[in-house]
C-alpha cells in the first residue's frame, strides 16, 4: 500500500490518496486493486483536514476464477489528530462513501477509524523512530437492499490492525503489520506492508 499527502505551499488546499493491491494468498490471486485520490482543505488555525475524493476499485474472486467486479466511489472525509501525553498520537477519521458497484443499486457506507501511533525509542516522529501502529475501523452500510437477491447487513465489516513502523524521515514512514477483518459471514487475517509519504 502507498499513501500520499501533498499540501500546497501557502495554501489551505492539497491532495491526498492511496494505492492498494491486495491478494487472497501471498501472490497472484487478486482480491482487490484500489486507486483513491481527493482534494483536501485545512481550515486556518485548526488541525482538522477535510477531503472530497474519488476511488476506483476492482475486486477479484477467491480461487482460480479471473472474474472481477468494478466499483466507482465518491467519498467525503474528516480527519483530525489528537495527542494524549507525550507519546500517544490519536487520529480520528470519519468517512462517508457513495458507491456505484457493478450490477448493484446505488449504495452508501459510513466508516469510522481510530488510529493510535506510539513512538518507542524517541518522543517524536523524527528520523529513525520506531513506533507501534494500531487502528480499528468500523463500516456501516447505509442500505440493506442493494438490488441483489440477498440483502446486505447494516454492519458491513470491522478491521483491526497491529503493526510496527519506522520513520525514514518525518515525511516518509514504512509500516509492517497484521490486519484482522470480520464480517457477519466470514473473517480473515491479512499481512500489510505500507509506505506513507508526505511531500
Amino acid at each position: 500500500m502507498y499513501f500520499y499527502r501533498y499540501q500546497l505551499k501557502n495554501s489551505q488546499f492539497g491532495v491526498q490518496g492511496d494505492l492498494q493491491y491486495r491478494n487472497w494468498n501471498t501472490f497472484g490471486d487478486l482480491e482487490q486493486l484500489l486507486i483513491r485520490s481527493g482534494f483536501t482543505f485545512k481550515p486556518k488555525n485548526a488541525t482538522i483536514l477535510f477531503t472530497l475524493g474519488y476511488a476506483n476499485i476492482t475486486t477479484g474472486q477467491f480461487g482460480y476464477s479471473n472474474a472481477t467486479t468494478s466499483e466507482n466511489r465518491v467519498y467525503q472525509e474528516a480527519l483530525f489528530p489528537q495527542k494524549l501525553g507525550k507519546r500517544f498520537h490519536l487520529t480520528h477519521r470519519f468517512r462517508y462513501e457513495q458507491r456505484f458497484v457493478e450490477n448493484q443499486d446505488f449504495r452508501t457506507r459510513y466508516r469510522y477509524n481510530l488510529f493510535l501511533n506510539i513512538p518507542l525509542n524517541k518522543d517524536a516522529f523524527i528520523n529513525n523512530t520506531i513506533y507501534i501502529a494500531l487502528y480499528n475501523e468500523l463500516f456501516i452500510n447505509g442500505q440493506t437492499n442493494v438490488g441483489t437477491q440477498a440483502p446486505v447487513q447494516l454492519f458491513d465489516r470491522n478491521r483491526t490492525y497491529l503493526g510496527l513502523g519506522y520513520v525514514l524521515k518525518p515525511s516518509m514512514r514504512l509500516q509492517f503489520g497484521w490486519m484482522n477483518q470480520k464480517t457477519v459471514a466470514w473473517g480473515k487475517g491479512q499481512m500489510q506492508i505500507s509506505f506513507h509519504h508526505n511531500f
